[in-house]
């Protein structure tokens, strides 16, 4: 039994492949969730109203408006954090000796350095794709 993971900051979609004897292998979907934090935009977060933070001063300061500290990428390190613990958790708990990853570019490599070092060490296959809005029968065949 092999565990197929497809991944991005807004899904997350898992998949046991199995294969009888005689048989083509078969995909069924295990574990899937949607995050909302991870579609949402900033904007739809957070007020933009000025005035929330401290403005300048001084008659010669220019008044600003407060930063937002990163944390569009404090809402990206959680929610890579939160992928590789899920998966931690599935790859232990479900056994599997190998399992594959498709996420993006942008996290594939953090995700990766997130995870337990026995759980990564069973990755078998890792593809930087996005491929969550895939069908299952087109994920398997990339794998195979």
């Amino acid at each position: 039994m092999k565990i197929i993971i497809a991944a991005d900051l807004g899904h997350f979609r898992a998949y046991k492949v199995t294969k009888e004897p005689m048989e083509s292998p078969r995909i069924t979907l295990i574990e899937s969730y949607d995050s909302i934090e991870g579609h949402a935009k900033l904007g739809e977060t957070l007020s933009d109203a000025a005035g929330r933070f401290g403005r300048g001063g001084g008659k010669n300061e220019v008044a600003k408006d407060g930063e937002r500290h990163n944390i569009e990428l404090e809402t990206e390190k959680r929610l890579i954090k939160t992928i590789a613990k899920d998966i931690n958790s599935l790859i232990t708990r479900e056994k599997c000796r190998k399992w594959h990853l498709a996420a993006g570019e942008k996290i594939n490599k953090r995700i990766i350095e997130n995870l337990k070092p026995e759980v990564r060490a069973k990755l078998d296959k890792n593809i930087t794709a996005d491929l969550t809005g895939m069908d299952k029968s087109e994920i398997l065949n990339i794998f195979k």
